[in-house]
């Protein structure tokens, strides 16, 4: 498919700092760096997207409306920073669901790229978890883990595999503007 390149983004722990099943815009802090990276990815012409797992909503711990409102209230801290998110995708289905959408599958990355006219092979992912850089292999994108959120876990394995490990996405967005 031919399309734009885009970013595609975890949001807990890679935008935002990670509080588990996060359903109070109030507790919303963007991680160090984040503004700033994604700010000169958007200026650079980057397409970014935001694919996030929200299996809170599955297991009953909040309700869908409490996660669009926390996805609004991110954008809107974006917007003061003059970063533009041009998609926003959650998956709301606990983990044993059997969905396509839910990361590492490739069911949001692939409904964005629709909407959006987005090109995944050309893409990059960036998030903090195993399944973000998992998403990657499943479009054929690159990936970077961040070292924000849950980061850590997977560091030491993904630096064997060779998947580039950042501190921020301000430093993620130096490996892909280089």
């Amino acid at each position: 498919m031919s399309g734009l390149p885009a970013v595609l983004l975890d949001r807990d722990g890679t935008i935002i700092v990670e509080r588990d099943y996060l359903s109070d815009p109030a507790l919303i802090e963007l991680e160090a760096g984040a503004a700033e990276g994604l700010r000169a990815l958007a200026q650079a012409g980057w397409t970014l997207v935001v694919l996030t797992n929200q299996s809170g909503i599955g297991r009953g711990y909040f309700d869908l409306a409490a996660a669009e409102a926390v996805n609004a209230r991110v954008a809107e801290l974006l917007a003061v920073e003059g970063v533009s998110i041009a998609g926003w995708y959650l998956c709301p289905h606990a983990p044993g669901d059997g969905c396509d959408c839910r990361k590492p599958r490739p069911g949001m990355a692939k409904q964005a790229a629709e909407d959006l006219g987005l090109d995944l092979a050309r893409s990059w992912v960036i998030g903090d978890k195993r399944s973000d850089v998992g998403l990657a292999d499943a479009i054929s994108a690159r990936a970077i883990l961040v070292t924000t959120g849950h980061g850590q876990k997977d560091e030491a394995m993904m630096r064997a595999r060779g998947v580039p490990v950042c501190a921020t996405l301000a430093e993620a967005a130096g490996v892909i503007l280089a």
